[in-house]
């Protein structure tokens, strides 16, 4: 009997070995992260060089932000959801189209808008049109956008992201020149915004950086207590993360 219970356990011993995976990584993921490790806070400028030091894929790497907040995500009143301009835009080309009649349409036209219409551009997207990275709209376009408020899913326009709006001009120039961002906490209450590309200068990036921190501190909730930013940390789309001080964060907007 002894026997046979051992060579059961025996049994189950390897085959949670082979559910067990270690996680490995590229030797370039490894080498960049041997420049800093995961727990070191680093002042702003110095996370921001790393970021950039170790963005060595062949194309030009987005630099994301995620910030911790001291919020507590469950409570909808704290949820922190809004839109910023970046100084020096993030970067990225964006195709926008726009829902819109009349005057609003000849403006969305004249900004630079890469698809426009009403009622016919409505169809083509029930159709399954889809070559857009935003979609905008007029609040008149209301009622036609709800018959396809299935298929845009996330990207139905609404006021808190600036997308339905009666601006039609501005909303298209912000987003075509990748000035505009929006951002939202996630079920962790961490709030992910890119700030621009890892060949931008460090002074750009810094601005973009500080325009960023600032946005999140204007929009911190009444309710929530304790310290508001609690984590920080930078990367570039196939490098590691850099840790900032919060606190140091948090100063330089003058928090």
């Amino acid at each position: 009997m002894g026997g046979a219970v051992s060579g059961t356990a025996d049994h189950k011993e390897k085959n949670m070995r082979k559910i067990v995976r270690t996680v490995s990584h590229s030797k370039r993921y490894t080498a960049a992260r041997a420049t800093g490790d995961r727990l070191t806070l680093h002042e702003p400028a110095e996370a921001i060089g790393l970021v950039k030091k170790t963005a060595t894929a062949k194309f030009p790497e987005t630099v994301e932000m995620a910030v911790r907040l001291g919020i507590d995500p469950r409570q909808s009143d704290q949820n922190v959801r809004g839109i910023t301009s970046l100084p020096h835009g993030t970067g990225k080309n964006r195709r926008v189209a726009v829902l819109a009649k009349g005057d609003a349409l000849k403006q969305a036209e004249a900004a630079g808008a890469d698809e426009v219409g009403s009622d016919e551009l409505v169809a083509k997207i029930a159709g399954g049109y889809k070559d857009f990275d935003v979609l905008i709209a007029t609040p008149e376009m209301a009622p036609t956008m709800a018959k396809i408020g299935k298929v845009l899913g996330p990207k139905t326009p609404n006021k808190k992201s600036g997308t339905l709006t009666d601006d039609v001009k501005t909303a298209v120039e912000e987003i075509k020149k990748a000035t505009r961002i929006e951002y939202r906490t996630d079920k962790a209450g961490i709030v992910h915004m890119p700030i621009g590309k890892a060949n931008f200068t460090d002074e750009h990036l810094m601005e973009n950086f500080l325009a960023a921190v600032t946005a999140l501190v204007k929009a911190k909730p009444t309710t929530a207590k304790g310290r508001y930013i609690t984590g920080v940390t930078l990367s570039s789309t196939m490098g590691p993360g850099f840790r900032i001080d919060p606190v140091v964060a948090a100063k330089a907007v003058g928090v």
